[in-house]
């Protein structure tokens, strides 16, 4: 029986492209010094700025902060790592969610299941996002990469997750969109539901216990 369930954030909670490329397009006009330059960045992230969305092998999609730095870097020859990570973090994103989440996390906090998220995004950012949709009080536990515990696909995040939920690692699901998510997951001893609110399609998924179109489908799921 499931007793906890532990959800990615972005692609799993947020729809992916709805909530993150208004925020890449900013961001790559607002370090770019022309339309060439924007053109090569937004590439090595792997964002297309003529259609707005990430392709599905995008490396930042599963990745934190601190990997999509790395990656732009290069092109950003008057950027220190530390303060274009900070930029990256401080810029305002408006997250679109995957469904009604106030509905769906009351029922299963109803049904006695205790609730963590872990992303690859920073904590404080979680945190943030999560209490500007008024959902963050359903979570028992709110992980990021920078919490001190990895990041996944490491197993280790989530097993933190699981001591603080106060349940065994059999006992949890881990909800995500990335083969980062099922992964991690999969090596922490927990079952692993994919949903496709990410950039993954259901063949990518597939090596989780199941795939479902979106996390509105978890109760009759369960």
């Amino acid at each position: 029986m499931t007793q906890a369930i532990i959800f990615d954030k972005d692609g799993t909670l947020f729809s992916f492209n709805k909530t993150w490329a208004p925020w890449c397009t900013a961001l790559m006009r607002d370090l770019t010094r022309d339309e060439g330059h924007a053109r090569a960045l937004s590439g090595c992230v792997g964002f297309d700025l003529d259609t707005g969305l990430y392709a599905t092998n995008s490396p930042v999609i599963a990745g934190t902060p601190d990997d999509s730095a790395d990656l732009m870097l290069p092109l950003l020859p008057d950027w220190d790592r530390t303060e274009l990570i900070a930029h990256m973090l401080s810029r305002p994103v408006t997250p679109a969610p995957a469904t009604e989440l106030n509905a769906l996390l009351t029922l299963l906090g109803a049904r006695g299941i205790k609730l963590a998220v872990m992303t690859n995004d920073s904590e404080g950012a979680a945190r943030e996002q999560l209490t500007a949709l008024d959902v963050a009080h359903h979570f028992d536990a709110i992980i990021g990469y920078d919490s001190g515990h990895g990041a996944k696909p490491d197993a280790a995040p989530l097993l933190a997750c699981a001591t603080m939920l106060g349940t065994s690692a059999a006992q949890c699901l881990m909800v995500g969109d990335s083969l980062h998510d099922i992964h991690a997951g999969q090596a922490a001893g927990m079952r692993t539901l994919g949903v496709l609110t990410g950039i993954a399609g259901a063949e990518i998924l597939s090596v989780a216990d199941s795939v479902l179109p979106d996390i509105s489908h978890l109760p009759d799921w369960l």
